[in-house]
């Protein structure tokens, strides 16, 4: 769900600008999954823009307040959204947890590192959605420690059927800055790609498994 489609193209803009979302049609990279992509997304490179970064921090814990209320707790997915979690949360001026994959193998073994009370009310912050598993994972270790989650917040989905579908299993409400149509169309207006580039971009996205060159 977009809440915004100018801060969704404002978004796009601004993670094509620093290069966070690579666009290469000509050239596919390779997921950890396997699969081939002319989409490639890091988010964390947000974190090296000050002005981008404020922007995302903003626009998150407005979409937070507007659709869930300030929550009591803001929970990051670990690695790629400890950060901008970090600065929601500040910007919220609540307190923060991360949550790992899975529990540590040594120490206290916990999968969510901070402190979180049974029956607090939670946000869930992501950098990027693909199929929605990682981010269905840290769901359930929050709800297992007693949590009450409220809904998820992210920057940027390809927007993905699977992904949907999962989401909608869970009964997680998920919300993002901007997704994989906006991104396109941004991409059309600067001149990113051409309407050939945008073709095959699109038909990747219809079945990115199967997807090939």
């Amino acid at each position: 769900m977009i809440l915004n489609k100018d801060n969704a193209k404002k978004t796009a803009e601004h993670l094509l600008q620093i290069k966070a979302i690579k666009l290469s049609p000509h050239d596919p990279f390779k997921w950890a999954s396997g699969w081939k992509s002319p989409i490639y997304c890091d988010n964390r490179i947000t974190l090296s823009f000050p002005s981008v970064r404020i922007f995302l921090k903003e626009e998150i814990a407005k979409i937070v307040e507007l659709q869930y209320g300030k929550p009591d707790v803001i929970a990051g997915v670990a690695t790629g959204a400890i950060a901008i979690g970090v600065l929601v949360a500040q910007e919220l001026g609540v307190p923060f947890v991360y949550v790992r994959p899975e529990p540590k193998s040594h120490g206290r073994k916990n999968q969510i590192e901070g402190h979180l009370e049974s029956g607090q009310n939670v946000v869930v912050i992501e950098d990027l959605i693909s199929t929605g598993n990682s981010s269905l994972n840290a769901v359930a270790a929050l709800k297992e420690a007693g949590a009450v989650v409220k809904g998820m917040v992210a920057i940027f989905t390809y927007g993905f059927k699977v992904a949907e579908d999962n989401f909608k299993a869970k009964n997680i409400h998920l919300t993002t800055l901007s997704n994989y149509k906006n991104l396109l169309e941004q991409a059309l207006d600067s001149n990113y790609i051409s309407e050939k580039e945008l073709e095959t971009l699109q038909e990747w996205s219809a079945n990115p498994s199967e997807w090939k060159q």
